[in-house]
């Protein structure tokens, strides 16, 4: 029986430990934290999962809360003007299923559990780079799923691809109770984006949470800009206070709905920032024994895009499938390399979209929004990227792509 160790219980690392698990693996989980204090702490992130990355949890059995999650069927944008009132509004039905968002507090105690039921090791630890050069040899192969901290130094930073050498965002997450539904479609739930131009994105997202049903209200702001005011607030009703006078001030579509919320407990804010980041998929040891980086450990994006538990939970199933091809195969820096370039073939995407949202939005692209609102397929199109990023290259980066996608769709409307 080949022995993995697994450091790191987020998405990406309990979704492959359980995954292996499952197929016979003798896997050791290292985690900073207990389910228990995990379920008790505070949010860990945004998420909302679009229907591939939900497929690849319902085939491994571990979608324990479909039932229970709120299901979103569709993904709107807004645009504000310069008046304030909204320039673009529209809503995307999304068609290959729905997405849903559980609070990783939920889903990772929930995980961790599981895993330790069916007989995993779980060692609670947070892990160095000493502690992995002393238990390498223990093991076939060392996956680092932990994207902060200390472990993060082993993979250098692939300067070609990527752009960014500072955070373009600062992060301020509620999650709330009482939020009203969205008039313009009560009848279903949707992710919505608001962007505000120069200024920055407030996100909106249903979610199920440790106390059922709740939304998110997510804000990303331009570094320096009105919105980058969280660093300072340590009082969750303060955090609350800002998050809803910004909505006032820059969203207040939004604003109207959110007039009675609270929030849903002591832990359910966050804010911070970091640089989106590609780095090299293998770690070497000072030992000289070589470790593969998982997900956001080696492809770390600006969450602008929604894609962060997407593309960990995308990743975890790349590399499921690439280490049971494997066979008895020793894991070497060829097959390291060789199961992060398959991961990548469709993580590339995901780097090249959310990369071009942090930028101002060109002539092209702002013209594609507005015709979604007129244009029900380009709405469409547009909200099922988010689960298929692959699809933008077709008519979102070039302006000679987006004018001849246009022309088709409304050479095909009804007159």
């Amino acid at each position: 029986m080949r022995k993995i160790l697994i450091v790191g219980a987020g998405q990406s690392g309990l979704q492959l430990a359980l995954g292996l698990q499952a197929r016979g693996y003798e896997i050791t989980l290292m985690s900073n934290r207990t389910a228990d204090e995990i379920r008790t702490g505070r949010v860990m992130s945004t998420q909302c999962m679009f229907p591939t990355a939900l497929r690849h949890e319902r085939d491994l059995r571990i979608n324990f809360w479909e039932s229970q999650a709120p299901r979103i069927e569709g993904l709107g944008v807004s645009v504000a003007g310069p008046d304030g009132a909204r320039a673009i509004d529209w809503v995307g039905r999304l068609t290959g299923g729905y997405a849903q968002s559980v609070d990783q507090r939920l889903k990772m105690a929930g995980w961790l559990d599981a895993f330790t039921q069916a007989g995993g090791q779980l060692v609670i630890h947070g892990a160095t780079v000493s502690d992995l050069d002393f238990f390498a040899g223990q093991y076939d192969l060392v996956l680092v799923a932990a994207g902060k901290g200390e472990l993060v130094s082993m993979f250098d930073r692939d300067a070609a691809r990527s752009p960014y050498d500072s955070p373009q965002r600062a992060l301020a997450v509620s999650y709330v109770h009482g939020l009203g539904p969205r008039p313009e479609h009560p009848e279903f739930d949707a992710v919505r984006c608001n962007l505000v131009p120069g200024v920055g994105e407030l996100f909106i997202m249903p979610t199920l949470t440790t106390s059922g049903r709740a939304d998110i209200l997510f804000w990303e702001g331009v570094p320096g800009g009105p919105l980058d005011v969280f660093q300072g607030i340590k009082d969750p009703a303060g955090h609350l206070a800002t998050t809803l006078e910004l909505m006032r001030a820059f969203t207040p579509w939004e604003y109207d709905r959110a007039t009675k919320v609270e929030l849903t407990d002591a832990g359910g804010t966050l804010a911070g920032r970091y640089t989106p980041t590609v780095r090299n998929p293998i770690g070497e040891l000072p030992g000289g024994g070589l470790v593969l980086g998982v997900a956001d450990v080696v492809v770390a994006n600006d969450p602008i895009t929604g894609q962060g538990s997407n593309s960990a939970a995308k990743c975890a199933a790349s590399y499921l499938d690439s280490i049971v091809e494997h066979g008895d195969r020793p894991f070497d820096a060829d097959w390291m390399q060789a199961a992060f370039d398959r991961y990548w073939a469709a993580a590339q995407h995901v780097t090249k979209w959310t990369n071009a949202m942090l930028a101002p939005p060109p002539e092209h692209v702002v013209g594609l929004l507005g015709a979604a609102g007129e244009l029900p397929p380009v709405a469409e199109r547009f909200a099922n990227g988010f689960d298929d990023p692959s699809d933008f290259e077709g008519f979102f980066y070039e302006p000679e792509k987006t004018a001849a996608y246009l022309a088709e769709v409304t050479a095909d409307r009804p007159s």
